[in-house]
């Protein structure tokens, strides 16, 4: 087992996870760029002018922050209120990953609390949390602010939000995200970070980004809070 990650899990009093990568995947049954093309439809309903790598932009997110910086607001709001909505359907067939549902309740029988900190929206979170069973292991779910792109994660907002909704001090907390822009949060709000490396050349790019420790699987996060309790 990867003791660097059982020394860190150690000295921490809460667990932050993303959501889509480290618990489930939420566009697995209802493909990401699916829903970003269905968001660029929305642009143009509302007579924007959408550039072709808008057009052919595979990622739901990528073309809310791209709306956000083009600055106008209400045009946001119909992209978001589309995501939103998009991502409510999603949760229906989200895929659970690996030793995702695991680490959650090992986190909570090895007493540290658990939070989501996600770019997803928190209806879609909470909608998957109760589906699945989870609701009442994970508070506080922290989304993605209401058609204001600019504060999703790499912004440390999120991620403190969330720290401090659970009274603990940033370096007593952990992220566990699949992002590059997870670890960049997780820098800039000074708590520790665990990249999940789910895609091989992630490794590589996670260590280079400042991650305290890469896994490939979430078992090995499972694998160590049971451990811590004594089971």
């Amino acid at each position: 087992m990867n003791a660097d990650l059982g020394q860190l899990l150690g000295e921490v009093d809460a667990l932050l996870l993303d959501f889509d990568g480290p618990v489930c995947s939420i566009f697995a049954g209802y493909p990401a760029s699916q829903v970003a093309a269905e968001l660029v439809d929305v642009l143009r309903r509302h007579g924007v002018d959408v550039p072709p790598e808008l057009a052919s932009e595979p990622d739901p997110l990528e073309v809310l922050r791209r709306t956000g910086a083009a600055g106008d607001q209400a045009v946001t709001q119909a992209v978001e209120d589309a995501l939103c909505a998009a991502e409510r359907r999603a949760v229906e067939t989200a895929e659970p990953t690996p030793y995702g549902r695991e680490v959650i309740v090992a986190a909570r029988q090895a007493g540290l609390p658990v939070a989501v900190v996600s770019n997803n929206s928190a209806g879609a979170v909470s909608a998957y949390l109760a589906a699945h069973r989870l609701a009442t292991y994970v508070s506080p779910v922290v989304g993605r602010a209401y058609a204001d792109p600019s504060r999703m994660k790499p912004d440390p907002g999120p991620i403190l939000q969330a720290v401090y909704a659970l009274s603990q001090s940033p370096h007593r907390c952990v992220l566990v995200g699949d992002s590059l822009s997870d670890i960049e949060g997780a820098r800039a709000a000074g708590v520790l970070v665990v990249g999940y490396a789910n895609k091989a050349p992630k490794v590589e790019a996670f260590r280079e980004a400042g991650a305290d420790v890469v896994i490939t699987s979430m078992g090995e996060i499972a694998g160590w809070l049971i451990e811590l309790t004594g089971d």
